[in-house]
């Protein structure tokens, strides 16, 4: 009887790039599956997990390993055909990167077709998705005191107010024990300013305790929309908790009935800028969910929008791709800037940048941060990089833009909140419940297991990409319809559960005494 053919590669993984030295598993790989690559012959020598890398050839120990045409890595032990390739043969590789500027430049025509999308039009010309009443605290003292008065705005409390998404208390740690003047306290103010000038929100009540080092009249001061209402109050003028809890419910249910008077017009799809980030990465995102996001971001930009990309650390290993789409050497260098930046302080804090990835991260696949980079700058899709700001700068270049912020899932959609976005849009392999107050979250699952799995929790899958029911474009253009839906009012599932309360959390940088 006739041995029976190895099964095709593709019909089992996904192989990224020609010459690339490892596949994707579409799915769990037992040992002994044979399987036929070209004219090669393979056969799996232990179990790969789904979304983890099988060997496609022989590799020497101080291999480069090749994923996405890109270097992930060496290898630490010989590598066989069929082997599964992770933390136990494969590590960091050194980034030496020659860096070229603007020599990988796309131009994303405009779109014919101009969409639109209904939101709330302010006094200084941005364009709100959502219409929030938010309790700004100067410092944590407060936390509680401002929690007590959201706390008596939700549910049925503001059926009265229909055109108003929500009270919401945006809480931190700080305010108190650091200097004004020093980098921490500057950019805890620059945080607090972006979310009080927020188009998403139209009315603050700034809330404080009375004696920290930011106080109410300095988070109040910063420059907004001049149609956004501001009240403030501090705790030990009015007497303690009890007094201003009552005296924070009648200033806000001042606030609400003027809010609520605000409505909705059709704005062109220009006017939105929409954050791009991830978490839980899995070794789908690079695959699946974070191309996609990638279309949909050179759509926008195609409509004259802005995307803001994120997550310094988890570009780290890939930012040469960025700096070939550079508008400018200065943005280019701009970007390394901030990359040499990371360098010197995790080095302070005894790490190093390829600590990155999680745990959780490798359990799904992922090796190295040069892999989990490779897949995360997907996000950015083609378009020319047209600008790089700090932590919680306020974003104002049109097409796609980058925030260095942290790769913590909170402190960054945090500073790209404050820095403006309007929309967030988050892939995730592992898993997420994320919610991001005052701004709707649209989260896209990587694979259809952990869809299934968390479906209450996602708003749409990616994994029909690598299931062979949908391509990139699909899926990208399924993003973009629910980016200008969500714009216009319709709740995401993190809404629905009334997420974001608590994911309201500021880089924290510089000594506190």
């Amino acid at each position: 009887m006739a041995d029976r053919d190895p099964a095709p590669l593709t019909d089992h993984a996904l192989l990224l790039a020609p010459g690339d030295d490892v596949a994707v598993a579409l799915r769990e790989l037992a040992p002994g599956l044979e399987l036929r690559h070209g004219d090669d012959r393979l056969t799996v020598t232990a179990t790969v997990p789904q979304g983890h890398k099988v060997a496609l050839r022989g590799l020497p120990p101080g291999a480069r390993v090749l994923k996405y045409g890109q270097t992930i890595g060496r290898t630490t032990t010989a590598v066989r055909p069929g082997d599964h390739v992770h933390t136990h043969n494969l590590a960091m590789e050194s980034v030496d990167h020659a860096y070229e500027f603007g020599t990988a430049r796309v131009r994303i025509a405009p779109a014919g077709d101009l969409r639109t999308f209904a939101g709330y039009v302010r006094a200084n010309g941005s364009v709100g998705t959502r219409n929030y009443v938010g309790i700004v605290t100067s410092v944590n003292c407060a936390a509680s005191t401002a929690r007590m008065i959201a706390d008596q705005f939700r549910g049925p409390a503001l059926a009265a107010f229909p055109g108003v998404d929500g009270v919401v208390a945006l809480t931190h740690d700080s305010g108190c024990g650091l200097v004004p003047a020093s980098d921490g306290g500057r950019l805890l103010r620059r945080t607090l300013h972006g979310y009080a000038a927020h188009p998403n929100i139209g009315a603050i009540l700034v809330l404080g305790l009375g004696c920290e080092m930011i106080g109410v009249d300095s988070v109040a001061g910063g420059e907004r929309p001049a149609d956004t209402l501001v009240e403030q109050l501090v705790i030990q003028e009015q007497g303690g908790i009890r007094a201003t809890v009552r005296a924070g419910v009648a200033a806000v249910q001042g606030l609400l009935a003027r809010v609520a008077q605000r409505r909705r017009q059709t704005v062109p799809a220009s006017a939105l800028v929409l954050g791009l980030n991830c978490g839980g990465s899995d070794g789908y995102s690079g695959i699946t969910a974070n191309p996609a996001l990638g279309r949909t971001s050179d759509l926008l930009v195609a409509q004259g929008a802005t995307t803001v990309l994120a997550e310094t650390p988890e570009i780290f290993g890939a930012e040469h791709l960025l700096t070939r789409r550079a508008v400018s050497e200065e943005v280019g260098r701009r970007l390394l800037e901030r990359i040499e930046w990371w360098h010197r302080y995790v080095r302070a804090g005894g790490g190093t940048l390829d600590n990155n990835p999680s745990p959780g991260n490798k359990a799904g696949g992922l090796t190295t941060i040069l892999e989990k980079s490779l897949g995360a700058v997907a996000k950015g899709g083609t378009a020319e990089l047209t600008a790089v700001y700090e932590y919680a700068e306020r974003v104002t270049a049109a097409g796609l833009t980058f925030m260095d912020t942290p790769g913590y899932d909170p402190v960054s959609v945090t500073g790209l909140v404050a820095g403006g976005a309007t929309v967030v849009c988050f892939t995730t392999g592992r898993g997420s419940v994320l919610g991001t107050k005052p701004v709707p979250c649209i989260k896209i699952a990587t694979n259809t297991t952990m869809y299934e799995r968390m479906r209450d929790d996602m708003d749409l899958n990616a994994g029909g990409i690598a299931d062979g029911t949908a391509t990139i474009e699909d899926v990208g253009d399924e993003i973009l319809r629910a980016v200008l839906d969500v714009a216009s009012g319709r709740p995401t599932v993190s809404e629905e559960l009334d997420l974001g309360r608590d994911e309201f959390v500021p880089w924290q940088l510089g000594a506190v005494t």
